[in-house]
């Protein structure tokens, strides 16, 4: 018999592609499949969000990693779609996949520390869901309101919108490098889950973004999805970008790699009007965060980054759960 070609690795970008194929727009629902959150009506202009993540053991934290702090930051993720669709969080589901021998301990020191997060902005976990699985995972929903008047999907932006990005560029990449060089410590390993849903900035850039989205995955990913979303030539400028303190610590040749491909960031990326970025970042910056302009939104198509005035295009990158757990899985080096 002839033998089967093995099937293609997942990937979660063509499952997506796949998705939006199938995929009729609904009447009421004022954010396309794809974007950082789902939006259902309410009444009038108020919109329900709805978001949805996971953290897996030995892909977003490891074995060592305090439950707390894992706890915190799967709340913060789902937190930081809701911020980037200018919304206020109301509610968290938590679901735990548990080995069936594990401790109960590990299960209440992860809720307590998502109840914290949640508590942190005025809202509060109400219920959720435990089941036995192989391994852990933590796996968060969250509601939140919004106002369809100021939701900003990823598919606005406009030729001549300057891009607004919050925070620094490249904090998870460090995090991630430091844990690459050799056993991780303890703030190594709370660096990895360290999450500052922007909450506060994204409801302020809302007022004059025309599109926003978070950088989980990466500025080059998010770069890469607003063109992509928007139909429109995404440039950022590396001489702009407010690059995180860890970065110095990594060697030139591979700092770009690092500050622009890898996720963990969960900071916003916004387009907005020239005309209007600088009372955006004054917004911000009365609210307590930090905004710089780091590029702009031209006619064309993809993402692309300046550099000493080269224009270089930014491939599809950022970080891929599934190519990370897959390359873990593979051993090295050809077997013996």
């Amino acid at each position: 018999m002839p033998r089967r070609a093995p099937a293609a690795a997942f990937s979660e970008r063509r499952f997506h592609a796949w998705l939006r194929q199938g995929h009729r727009r609904t009447r009421g629902v004022p954010l396309p499949l794809g974007d950082d959150a789902a939006a259902l009506r309410w009444s009038g202009h108020r919109v329900a969000l709805l978001t949805t993540d996971a953290l897996v053991e030995g892909t977003h934290f490891l074995p060592a990693s305090r439950p707390r702090d894992i706890g915190r930051a799967a709340a913060a993720v789902s937190l930081s779609d809701i911020a980037a669709k200018g919304g206020r969080p109301l509610a968290l589901l938590l679901d735990l996949l548990l080995p069936p021998d594990d401790s109960a301990a590990w299960a209440e020191r992860v809720t307590r520390g998502a109840r914290e997060e949640m508590r942190r902005w005025g809202a509060d976990l109400v219920g959720g869901d435990t089941k036995p699985g192989a391994s852990r995972a933590v796996v968060s929903t969250v509601l939140g309101d919004g106002d369809d008047r100021r939701l900003v999907p990823r598919s606005g932006a406009r030729p001549d919108d300057v891009l607004i990005h919050t925070g620094t560029v490249g904090r998870g990449g460090a995090a991630a490098d430091r844990l690459g060089r050799g056993r991780p410590d303890g703030a190594t390993l709370r660096a990895l889950l360290t999450v500052e849903p922007r909450l506060f900035e994204g409801r302020v850039l809302a007022r004059s973004a025309h599109a926003m989205l978070d950088t989980s995955d990466g500025i080059a990913e998010a770069a890469r999805l607003l063109a992509e979303a928007s139909h429109a030539r995404v440039i950022l400028d590396w001489e702009f970008l407010p690059l995180a303190d860890g970065l110095a610590r990594i060697p030139p040749g591979s700092r770009r790699e690092a500050a622009v491909f890898f996720g963990g960031d969960y900071e916003l990326l916004a387009a907005v009007p020239a005309a209007r970025a600088p009372v955006a970042l004054r917004a911000v910056e009365r609210v307590g965060g930090r905004a710089t302009v780091v590029g702009a939104v031209t006619r064309g198509r993809g993402a692309w980054l300046r550099r000493g005035g080269a224009l270089t295009p930014l491939p599809a990158g950022g970080w891929d759960p599934f190519a990370w757990a897959l390359s873990r899985a593979r051993p090295s080096h050809p077997p013996s």
